[in-house]
């Protein structure tokens, strides 16, 4: 079974974050362990207190987490988790939750310190309604493990495969509203889930959703798809699955501009043809990852399912793109990015270099995609030490898709923090003033934080009010979201 992957080597266990750290007692931690394993050690409370949030690697190698909490617990069932969360909610301790650990915002980062719930030990496929589709699985789960025994078993798939995919929990990607590399096909993971099983920050275990459709007030499970752990913990999780693909069909073109590009997959979607696969690369990403030469801009097109539909949908795709120019390169670029798709090895490689290289995806209506495409790019190279500003479209809907920038900068070591936050600022800033939203599937945790005032205007009221109802103590991964917190202000940025 996997378990979750360390993003970088760690140098030491020292916090970078001062002040506002909750101390525990060690009657509270006796209490914690006589629920579930506990563990107060140092390496392994330093371990868990981190995720794949790029600026907390260069941390690591100077010897530094972001936080490190007092202690980690591991529960095996829910009712472990209830009188977990009842006992820091009685205490008024934070509780952080972690799995997978493969966030790239800091969402799981224990911000006050506390203790951080590892949900990994809560694993497994539970059920499986194979006339319906639905697929019950608890959260600790590794996505290979699930897809594995759901394909081999069952003939199904979820078909949610992100970048992650290899390192990640089924509970993360809902907690974080992940996406998958065929969402174009099968959804986002909030299209994909059925029901929740959630317990609440004073212990109380809830159900929400459980049928195909229904009209009882709002959809309870959009509440917490996308909470990142502030409003409730899931443990345990009802997906769609569907019938494992049994075509497959695979082809690559090339567009004199990215524009052209664009405007070919809106077209596509708007036809309603939906490739599993539609990822376009802009000039510079075609030349650094699928071979172009620096003018052409890559789109690569992958479909699956029946026969009748496959054919129909790249019929469609093949008849757009030639209108607008593009020349068909055949499927051997796709195979290509089949074989590299998950791989992150050059992220630590650069870190360790010294270099300043993160991502910012984001989502917008059609209108505002090339607009969102120049002045991102245009913003972030205008930041001191700025090295490059690189885009793919990744994910496409009837209204609109998702821009996934690359950035990277090269700055002296004493300015690494200081040149990452201006670039977030400049191109997250430059999004939302051109109609692009803050997170497509990454995310607000910790990094994003900052925005999140910004992109939801007054209706951040809502949320925090939200948060002030189901968790009155604001126990549950403080610090996050904008909301006030009780505990203190974040000590970053």
């Amino acid at each position: 079974m996997i378990q979750p992957t360390a993003p970088i080597e760690l140098a030491g266990t020292a916090d970078h974050f001062a002040g506002n750290s909750v101390a525990l007692t060690d009657a509270f931690i006796a209490q914690l362990s006589a629920v579930c394993e506990a563990s107060t050690d140092i390496n392994a409370t330093a371990d868990v207190s981190r995720d794949w949030w790029p600026l907390s690697m260069h941390w690591a190698l100077a010897g530094k987490v972001p936080r490190r909490a007092a202690v980690v617990v591991k529960p095996t069932t829910t009712a472990e988790v209830s009188e977990i969360a009842r006992l820091c909610n009685i205490e008024h301790v934070p509780l952080t939750v972690a799995g997978g650990r493969s966030g790239v915002c800091g969402a799981s980062v224990p911000v006050f310190g506390g203790v951080v719930l590892d949900s990994t030990a809560l694993r497994g496929l539970l059920s499986v309604d194979v006339a319906s589709g639905i697929v019950e699985v608890l959260p600790g789960t590794f996505g290979p493990d699930l897809e594995a025994e759901l394909r081999s078993q069952y003939g199904l798939t979820v078909g949610h495969l992100p970048q992650s995919f290899d390192i990640a929990t089924v509970g993360g990607w809902v907690a974080c509203r992940g996406a998958g590399q065929y969402s174009t096909r099968y959804g986002k993971i909030e299209d994909m889930v059925v029901g929740l099983e959630v317990v609440l920050a004073d212990g109380t275990v809830i159900s929400t959703g459980g049928s195909p459709a229904a009209a009882m007030g709002p959809d309870l499970n959009q509440l917490f798809l996308g909470s990142e752990g502030t409003l409730g913990i899931i443990t345990r999780i009802w997906l769609r699955a569907h019938p494992v693909a049994q075509t497959e069909r695979r082809a690559a073109y090339s567009f004199p501009t990215f524009e052209a590009g664009i405007e070919a997959c809106r077209q596509i979607i708007r036809r309603g043809a939906t490739p599993a696969v539609l990822r376009l690369y802009d000039a510079a990403e075609s030349a650094r990852g699928q071979g172009g030469d620096g003018t052409q801009n890559m789109l690569l097109v992958l479909d699956e399912g029946d026969v009748r539909l496959v054919d129909a949908v790249m019929h469609i795709v093949d008849e757009v793109a030639t209108a607008q120019g593009a020349t068909n390169l055949g499927p051997a670029l796709v195979d290509a990015w089949t074989h590299h798709r998950n791989d992150t090895s050059a992220l630590q490689a650069l870190t360790r270099k010294g270099f300043v290289v993160d991502t910012l995806e984001i989502a917008a209506p059609w209108s505002a995609l090339t607009n969102i495409f120049d002045a991102v790019r245009t913003e972030m190279l205008g930041v001191p030490y700025a090295r490059s500003s690189t885009c793919h479209l990744s994910h496409s809907y009837l209204d609109g898709a998702c821009l996934y920038f690359t950035f990277a900068a090269t700055p002296p070591p004493e300015e690494v923090e200081n040149a990452y936050v201006a670039m977030w600022d400049a191109g997250q800033r430059a999004v939302l003033a051109h109609g692009g939203n803050l997170s497509h599937h990454h995310g607000v945790g910790l990094n994003r934080s900052r925005f999140m005032v910004e992109a939801l205007g007054a209706a951040h009221g809502v949320l925090v009010a939200m948060k002030q109802a189901l968790d009155p103590n604001g126990i549950l991964n403080p610090g996050k979201m904008a909301m006030p917190s009780s505990f203190g202000t974040p000590a970053w940025p």
